[in-house]
């Protein structure tokens, strides 16, 4: 008698295990992201591989740059909006003049202005990540054709050109102009 109760109690739990195992399958879901919610979660970012500064500051800044630098050269004026923003917050109070570009490239959604303030940043930037430059090596790039034939400087962490002051129109206009190695 103890044996059939005692095997009938195991079969009533193995049963029982069945059963909120089958509830707890039931119960399972699956979230599938559309292509735009993807796209928004994904975090594009630079390739920033050999470049190291003697801050962070800098190195953040450097970081932040390529971002812009590539949604320029991919005309995403609202990807150069968010990672403007960021990098206005990275600059300390002595980079005023750099961090009041940033701001602005932040709060237009002028792809052309953006393009404009972004060569504005990058005189009063290229300097600094010249002499912050502890290892590894940048390029310093210009488009003759920028601006109406005015010339645009820019800096990049490869030496293949990819010109953010006309992205797809004239994508590969410009030339290294100095490499700077430490």
């Amino acid at each position: 008698m103890k044996t059939k109760i005692l095997s009938l109690s195991m079969v009533s739990l193995i049963a029982i295990g069945f059963t909120s195992c089958g509830e707890d399958v039931k119960k399972q879901t699956v979230e599938i992201n559309t292509p735009k919610e993807i796209k928004k979660s994904e975090k594009k970012t630079a390739d920033v591989a050999d470049q190291d500064f003697i801050d962070g500051m800098t190195g953040k800044v450097w970081h932040n740059y390529l971002e812009i630098k590539m949604a320029l050269t991919n005309a995403d004026a609202g990807t150069v909006k968010d990672v403007a923003g960021e990098m206005a917050e990275a600059f300390s109070e002595e980079r005023a003049e750099m961090k009041s570009l940033a701001k602005e490239m932040a709060v237009t959604d002028d792809i052309e202005k953006q393009r404009a303030l972004f060569a504005q940043f990058t005189d009063k930037a290229g300097p600094m990540f010249e002499d912050a430059l502890s290892g590894g090596t940048i390029y310093k790039k210009f488009c003759p054709m920028a601006f109406n034939n005015k010339g645009a400087y820019w800096y990049a962490d490869v030496e293949g050109i990819s010109n953010p002051y006309f992205g797809s129109k004239m994508p590969n206009c410009g030339s290294i102009s100095k490499t700077i190695k430490k």
